[in-house]
């Protein structure tokens, strides 16, 4: 495989997992075969095309609520490709909201974090309870952002998946030319370089780049928090474990509260 530049090889995923590309067409469908059984309703938490949130629902009153964001470094996927992953959390009486937002390059980095922010905002609206983020990938960054002394005070956890922690790497990637991300925005956006407000617990997968490993430790150092290195879990399978309510990765998002 031939790459731009060492920085492209270094944050490639699906150029090394076998059947990578099989993956999106398979979430979505699973997330539309789980939203035809599913108690869900759509909430708009902005006036953008994209703030729109799906809210998935437990059958009586919810213990919580669970924020998923999604991945695809901040240009790719929205809400919908996603909704099976709320099924962890229903099933242990917790409600799950899966927000949309504003992708690069129509916005920068620092404008998503407000926008996810006032996702959850508008979803403890109609769930009251503790409030835990999660994310993977970019959604991982945006997650462990609303953790920061600067986000949502009455966020509990966060729990980013396989997060882009230290943005400073990806400057040297032919995608910067879509994120604008330079000095100024990896000083402000890169949650390792932040003070931690919530508690936290980083996940990653153990077949991963070692990009993202190097990714999550640095995440975890940094906060002095614990992180999970999940054996035998790659960048696309990590998340897997969010629609098995008995999981590691679900007890580590909902454990305790």
């Amino acid at each position: 495989m031939e790459f731009a530049s060492e920085a492209d090889r270094a944050y490639a995923n699906g150029a090394f997992i076998a059947g990578g590309d099989s993956y999106p067409p398979k979430w979505a469908a699973a997330a539309a075969a789980f939203r035809a059984t599913a108690r869900w309703e759509e909430l708009s938490y902005g006036p953008g095309e994209r703030h729109r949130l799906d809210l998935f629902l437990p059958g009586g009153d919810a213990r919580g609520l669970l924020v998923f964001i999604h991945g695809g470094y901040w240009m790719a996927f929205g809400r919908r490709d996603w909704s099976h992953l709320a099924a962890g959390a229903l099933a242990r009486g917790w409600a799950c909201a899966l927000p949309s937002y504003t992708l690069a390059p129509a916005a920068p980095l620092g404008a998503m974090v407000v926008e996810v922010a006032a996702a959850c905002g508008a979803a403890q609206a109609r769930v009251p309870g503790p409030l835990v983020v999660t994310g993977h990938s970019a959604g991982g960054h945006l997650a462990a952002r609303l953790g920061c002394a600067d986000g949502p005070q009455q966020v509990a956890r966060v729990v980013p998946i396989s997060p882009l922690a230290e943005l400073a790497p990806l400057m040297a990637t032919s995608m910067n030319a879509t994120l604008k991300i330079d000095a100024a925005v990896a000083e402000a956006e890169s949650p390792s370089r932040l003070a931690l407000r919530a508690g936290c617990h980083v996940w990653v997968g153990g077949q991963e780049r070692p990009s993202f490993l190097w990714q999550a430790r640095t995440l975890s150092e940094a906060w002095g928090c614990p992180w999970t290195v999940a054996p035998g879990r790659h960048h696309f399978d990590v998340i897997d474990d969010l629609c098995d309510p008995d999981s590691a990765l679900v007890e580590a998002c909902l454990g305790g509260l």
